[in-house]
């Protein structure tokens, strides 16, 4: 295939051993939503629930991974990804939550596992992606202190599972969305809508994360066990103006508020401000658990955000002006300089071990034509990115992988399947898969990597 790789990419710059990869979520792709023992999670509940999420559209079927996770192994090889990001499906493994093994769903996961190294695609686990059995949910959810236990015996359990062919781990995947969106604005399951509720629900989501870290280090001693954080570079409209006040407040509420925890062992003492509270049940031996340390950080990376102060809003004191000339389907702006900034203010500020991109890409209205995708526009978002990546390693930032989002299209939470996010078309009636000119972009990347570290 005649190469497209954007040649501003400083290939050379990335390690050897750098990971290129894609990503998946349970929830958005498995289907199969009532077999082999899987019991409801939040979000099938929300997902039923009426003027929840866009079209009704719910999760029951998704893509059918679950049946055809085969073949989707298959075509990531063909596409040459060596590293592949999935969740497990918590309900799928323990329908209870909390006891007894569901057998079935146990040997899905190692299956899938066996699978994908069968096929030389190295796996890396996400714990929790956001799908809390709704039976723990009815004891109060991550509100629940017991929760935070519960995970904490689900992941030693699929520690030992899978710790044998497993060995990059994620506790949870972006705290801020299950927190924030899922009990303060409740635009995500649970839909609660409660500032002292989120609160603890990021509390104990972190305490949980430290707790399972903790057992993961002991219990499989060469796997490298991270968390992964959604981070927005935020800057002010007008540089050192009254803009940089604001800017601060929506830095702690979008990053501060989950780097300060894992990293420094504290909570920015601005968040009291912003909620007129902190978590009531914070302990301070808490801290200690949710801050030990971590082999890398994940990193989501989607969009940036622009703030103008305006004291008529009360709590934020500013308001976004983020440019929108141009925008992805799902409105977010593109700006891969705020990818670099991000990477390198991590670094700088936090100093993690390594951090992984463990999601970036974009959503488009992609169409079929004559068979093929033309998927012009992600082409471009994903090598400005990875283009992003290489000048922050040049920089000094520790990046040792990337994984695109998404693999395929697929169930896209409250915008249901209206959203496209794959480098993989699926037909939603026939479930067809069509890989888009952006997986062979991907793809040819990959090759000519793997050409220069030959050279």
């Amino acid at each position: 295939m005649e190469k497209i790789v954007n040649e501003k990419i400083p290939l050379h710059v990335f390690p050897a051993d750098f990971k290129w990869g894609t990503a998946t979520a349970a929830y958005q792709i498995e289907g199969a939503y009532n077999e082999d023992g899987r019991s409801p999670s939040i979000w099938d509940v929300f997902a039923e629930t009426p003027g929840k999420v866009l079209n009704g559209d719910t999760g029951k079927v998704a893509v059918d991974h679950y049946h055809r996770f085969k073949d989707d192994i298959r075509l990531m090889q063909d596409l040459g990804v060596s590293n592949y990001r999935f969740s497990l499906a918590w309900s799928r493994l323990f329908p209870d939550g909390k006891g007894t093994l569901n057998q079935k769903g146990a040997d899905f996961y190692h299956r899938l596992i066996d699978e994908l190294l069968k096929h030389g695609i190295e796996p890396a686990v996400t714990i929790y992606h956001w799908d809390l059995p709704q039976i723990l949910q009815e004891t109060g959810g991550w509100q629940n202190r017991d929760t935070a236990y519960y995970f904490q015996a689900f992941a030693e359990t699929v520690f030992k599972l899978y710790g044998d062919r497993v060995k990059t781990w994620i506790t949870h995947n972006e705290p801020w969305c299950s927190a924030y969106l899922g009990h303060y604005t409740g635009i995500h399951a649970p839909g609660i809508q409660n500032s002292q509720a989120a609160l603890k629900a990021a509390h104990h989501i972190l305490y949980s994360h430290g707790l399972a870290a903790e057992a993961g280090h002991q219990l499989v001693p060469d796997a490298k066990i991270g968390i992964t954080l959604n981070l927005n570079p935020i800057y002010p409209e007008t540089p050192g103006s009254q803009d940089e006040i604001s800017v601060n407040l929506h830095d702690v509420v979008s990053n501060r508020w989950y780097l300060d925890p894992v990293f420094k062992g504290k909570y920015p003492i601005e968040l009291a401000q912003i909620f007129g509270e902190l978590p009531d049940e914070l302990r301070e031996e808490d801290m200690k658990i949710i801050s030990q340390p971590i082999d890398f950080l994940g990193v989501n990376y989607y969009s940036y955000a622009v703030i103008r102060y305006d004291e008529s809003e009360k709590v934020m004191l500013g308001r976004h002006v983020t440019p929108t000339h141009r925008v992805t389907d799902m409105g977010w702006p593109v700006n891969a300089k705020g990818l670099r900034d991000l990477l390198l203010r991590i670094q700088q500020d936090y100093q993690p071990k390594a951090i992984l991109v463990t999601e970036n890409g974009a959503a488009y209205p992609d169409v079929v034509e004559s068979g093929k995708v033309i998927d012009e526009e992600r082409i471009a978002y994903v090598s400005e990115h990875i283009e992003a990546i290489g000048e922050a390693i040049q920089s000094g930032a520790n990046v040792e992988g990337y994984y695109l989002w998404s693999l395929m299209d697929n169930y896209e939470w409250q915008f249901g399947y209206s959203k496209r996010f794959g480098i993989v078309y699926v037909d939603y009636h026939t479930l067809e898969r069509i890989p888009k000119a952006s997986a062979h972009w991907y793809s040819q990347l990959i090759r000519d990597f793997e050409d220069l570290k030959r050279q």
